[in-house]
């Protein structure tokens, strides 16, 4: 292993979620101690999104007026990820993605080659019929690179915080 870095490219699932944020915040204080290149996708559940109007929960119209929502909150959280990463002096390229999350999540990091992918932690509460526990359930099993769910938010904050 002489030669390469142990962790060179952290990639960073934004998902909408509490947590998704402090998991941000963890990698981008990781990739400023360790020099590591970061990556954030956001990917749009259109599965989900189609299931919803199978189901007759959504009319065409709603499902589509829906996903464009879903894109400006995927565009919104991307965009306060990279001015964080700016905050701490570090470059950030960003990805809006739409498929199958966990699918999607471990093909790009794979494509990407990351060594790191990391995850917030699962809303408190949330039960596992729960889409996005499902889904980061799934990404935790099917991903080839190390995953870390990012915990404890005051203290990621505290180690944020004291990065510069």
């Amino acid at each position: 292993m002489q030669g390469k870095r142990l962790i060179s490219r952290i990639l960073l699932l934004a998902d909408g979620s509490e947590g998704c944020i402090s998991a941000a915040k963890y990698g981008i204080a990781l990739a400023k101690i360790t020099g590591a290149a970061l990556k954030a996708i956001y990917v749009i559940n259109v599965d989900l999104l189609e299931q919803l109007e199978r189901a007759r929960v959504f009319v065409k119209v709603e499902k589509l007026d829906y996903e464009r929502d879903l894109e400006e909150d995927g565009r919104d959280y991307l965009w306060e990820i990279s001015e964080l990463a700016a905050s701490k002096g570090l470059q950030i390229e960003t990805e809006l993605l739409k498929g199958t999350v966990y699918k999607i999540v471990t093909q790009k990091a794979e494509e990407w080659g990351a060594d790191l992918l990391i995850v917030g932690e699962h809303e408190p509460g949330a039960s596992k019929q729960d889409v996005l526990y499902n889904e980061i359930s799934l990404i935790c099993r099917k991903a080839r690179c190390t995953v870390l769910i990012a915990k404890n938010p005051e203290q990621i904050d505290s180690i944020f915080d004291t990065i510069t």
